[in-house]
C-alpha cells in the first residue's frame, strides 16, 4: 500500500495503540505505544510520527520516544487516557505507566500484583479495557477483576466467571461489559448485579471455535464484531437471539484482532496469524456514509471510549443490512506481502499502526476512506 513505513525493532510486537486525540481535534494522531512479547527483555515503549519538516506526507521512521521494562510479556495494552497506559502481563500483573511528555519518560504509576493466578502458580492477564477510572481485566484464570484507578486492592472479582479462558473483553456499556473465550462463547456481564452470572450468554452452534477478539460498535452498542482461530468474522447483534448475525470467510488462520473505525464504523480492520491485514468497507446504496452522519464523541477518541447516544443509533447499521441488492462488503489486504503474524492494529482518524512477529511496526497516514 502507498505511503506505509516500516520500522524494525528487534523485537515481536503484541499490541499496538494510537494516543487517544480529542475528536473536536483536526489534527491526526502523532503517538502511539506498543509491547512486545517472546523476548528476553519485553518492553513498553511511545512512538511519534509527527512531522518533519513542512512535507505533506511523513515519510520517514516512527521514532522512538522512551520505553520502559515490562514482567512478562504483553499480552494487552490499552490507553487510559492521553498520559497513562495500562498494560496486561503474562504474570498475571497489571500495570498503569504514566508517560511525562515534558521529558519523554516513563514510569510505573501503579501495579496489581497476581491480579490473575491459578491455585500453584499466576495466571496470564489476556485482555484490559478502559473507562476512566475503571478498569475491567480478564484472564487465563477465568476471573473477571474490576479495578479502579488509585484504589490498591481489587474493587470486585467474579472468580468463576469462565471455566475457560476468556481471551478479550469490551464495554457495552457504563456497567456492561462482553467477554469472549477458547470455546467460543460471547457472555455479557452487568456489575449492577450482585451475582456471579452472565446476563446473556451467545455461542456459534457446532464446533466451539475458541474467539481471540471481539469489538463493539462505537455508535450502535448492539453491535459486535470477533473473530477467532478458524480467521472467520462474526458480526452480532446482541440484541436479537443468542446466534451471530453473520459470518464471513476471512483469514487463513487465526484473527488476533478486530477494531472497527472509531469515527467511520463502515470501516473495519482485521489482522491474522496468516500475516496479513485486512480493510473491510461495508457500502450501502441508500445511506449516507457513517462518517458524514456525525455521532462522534465529543470528549476523547480512542479504542475503548463509550461513544454517547447519538442520531446514528436510529439508523439500521449497514453491518446488518441482510438484504444484498442494498450494499457491498469490499476486502483490501494493506500490508505488502509476509508471511510472519500481524498480532496487533490500531486506527484512529486516517493513521493507522500495526505489530508483527517480524519485528517490525507498520504505520500509514494514508488509510483510505
Amino acid at each position: 500500500m502507498e505511503y506505509i513505513n516500516a520500522k524494525f525493532v528487534s523485537q515481536k510486537i503484541s499490541k499496538t495503540r494510537w494516543r487517544p486525540i480529542s475528536s473536536t481535534s483536526l489534527q491526526q494522531p502523532e503517538v502511539f505505544a506498543t509491547g512486545s512479547w517472546d523476548n528476553e527483555d519485553n518492553k513498553v515503549s511511545i512512538w511519534s510520527v509527527a512531522e518533519q519538516g513542512m512535507q505533506d506526507d511523513y515519510e520517514g521512521d516512527p521514532q522512538l520516544l522512551c520505553e520502559y521494562k515490562h514482567d512478562g510479556d504483553v499480552m494487552d495494552l490499552q490507553f487510559l487516557d492521553q498520559e497513562r497506559i495500562v498494560t496486561a502481563s503474562s504474570t498475571g500483573s497489571v500495570t498503569i505507566f504514566r508517560h511525562y511528555q515534558n521529558s519523554q519518560t516513563l514510569s510505573v504509576n501503579q501495579r496489581w500484583e497476581r491480579a490473575h493466578y491459578h491455585s500453584c502458580d499466576n495466571a496470564p492477564c489476556t485482555g484490559v479495557v478502559c473507562n476512566s477510572p475503571e478498569i475491567v481485566t480478564v484472564g487465563e484464570d477465568g476471573r473477571i477483576n474490576l479495578l479502579r484507578v488509585d484504589h490498591k486492592g481489587i474493587v470486585r472479582t467474579i472468580d468463576n466467571a469462565d471455566s475457560s479462558t476468556i481471551h478479550a473483553v469490551t464495554f457495552l456499556r457504563t456497567t456492561e461489559i462482553l467477554t469472549v473465550n477458547s470455546i467460543g462463547h460471547l457472555k455479557m456481564w452487568d456489575f449492577r448485579q450482585q451475582g456471579n452470572e452472565p446476563s446473556q450468554i451467545l455461542s456459534l452452534t457446532g464446533d466451539r471455535v475458541p474467539l481471540h477478539c471481539v469489538d463493539r460498535h462505537p455508535n450502535q452498542q448492539h453491535i459486535v464484531a470477533t473473530g477467532g482461530q478458524d480467521g472467520m468474522l462474526c458480526i452480532w447483534d446482541v440484541r436479537q437471539g443468542n446466534m451471530p448475525y453473520s459470518l464471513m470467510e476471512a483469514h487463513s488462520a487465526e484473527m488476533w484482532e478486530v477494531h472497527f473505525h472509531p469515527s467511520s464504523p463502515d470501516h473495519l480492520f482485521t489482522c491474522s496469524e496468516d500475516g496479513s491485514l485486512w480493510h473491510w468497507e461495508n457500502y450501502t446504496t441508500t445511506d449516507t456514509p457513517s462518517f458524514l452522519q456525525g455521532g462522534r464523541n465529543t470528549t476523547i477518541m480512542s479504542r475503548s471510549t463509550i461513544a454517547p447516544a447519538s442520531s446514528n443509533q436510529s439508523l439500521i447499521s449497514s453491518w446488518l443490512t441482510s438484504d444484498s441488492s442494498k450494499g457491498r462488503l469490499e476486502t483490501t489486504n494493506m500490508l505488502p506481502s509476509q508471511t510472519m503474524s500481524v498480532n496487533s492494529l490500531d486506527v484512529l482518524g486516517q493513521c493507522l499502526v500495526c505489530g508483527t512477529d517480524g519485528e517490525a511496526i507498520y504505520v500509514t497516514k494514508q488509510v483510505p476512506m
